[in-house]
């Protein structure tokens, strides 16, 4: 399925539209969206309640398909993926930063970060298990909470462990849903500087924001009205 665009983007849309259909009822979620998003880059998607925020998002995450439309991974057409494939290439490619956090209390922190690697095939071992968790905990500065389980830690500290499970893989993009909803100001504003941090380092992250300040942190923004894209012009310097 190798697709003749430029290789260098890690996401590609072209002219991508999902349309819910009822008996009565035609919701044109998303309407023909061109988007790239390249290796490195921290995209912010904001805009109102309904706008097409969440759509979007569960089609990038290969959660929910488009009506119409292609969609490239590193190059690769992916729109027409079956459950299968796009749950091994979901884990291959994507990491997921929840709203909700989405631990599991009964595992320990370091079993929570583990997870995606313990369901890919071939089997990853044990001890490259244990260096890729040492090592996303170590970015995200929670390495000494190992062995904590989810519920002995903070809101703040949820969210970085959440973090570290979506790069644990080392994907290609990093797609961060609303990641200071849950969170006081004090620690949704480490939280974003965290993932400016992991940008800088390289990670590219496309997030979903209703927040226009933490929108900021993003070196391009666009908005979504009536399941259109708008480019938004940058700030000269992120908050």
């Amino acid at each position: 399925m190798t697709a003749s665009i430029d290789k260098k983007a890690s996401i590609s849309l072209k002219q991508l539209s999902k349309v819910y259909l009822t008996e009565s009822i035609e919701t044109h979620a998303l309407q023909a969206i061109d988007l790239d998003i390249y290796q490195g880059e921290f995209v912010s998607i904001s805009g109102p309640s309904g706008c097409g925020k969440s759509t979007l998002l569960s089609i990038l995450g290969l959660l929910d398909s488009p009506s119409d439309g292609r969609y490239f991974i590193e190059g690769e057409a992916v729109e027409d993926l079956d459950l299968d494939q796009r749950a091994e290439y979901r884990n291959l490619k994507i990491g997921f930063v929840f709203q909700s956090f989405n631990l599991i209390d009964e595992l320990s922190v370091f079993e929570n970060v583990a997870l995606p690697l313990r369901y890919r095939e071939p089997a990853v071992q044990e001890t490259d298990i244990d260096k890729a968790v040492k090592k996303a905990l170590t970015q995200v500065e929670m390495a000494h909470r190992a062995e904590h389980r989810p519920n002995q830690l903070s809101g703040g500290q949820q969210q970085r462990i959440a973090i570290a499970r979506a790069l644990v893989g080392a994907p290609t993009i990093l797609l961060v849903d609303e990641p200071t909803g849950n969170l006081d100001s004090h620690n949704g504003d480490a939280v974003m500087t965290l993932l400016r941090t992991l940008n800088r380092q390289g990670t590219t992250i496309c997030m979903v924001t209703h927040d226009p300040r933490y929108a900021n942190f993003a070196s391009k923004q666009y908005n979504l009205l009536d399941g259109k894209i708008v480019t938004v012009p940058a700030l000269s310097e992120a908050i």
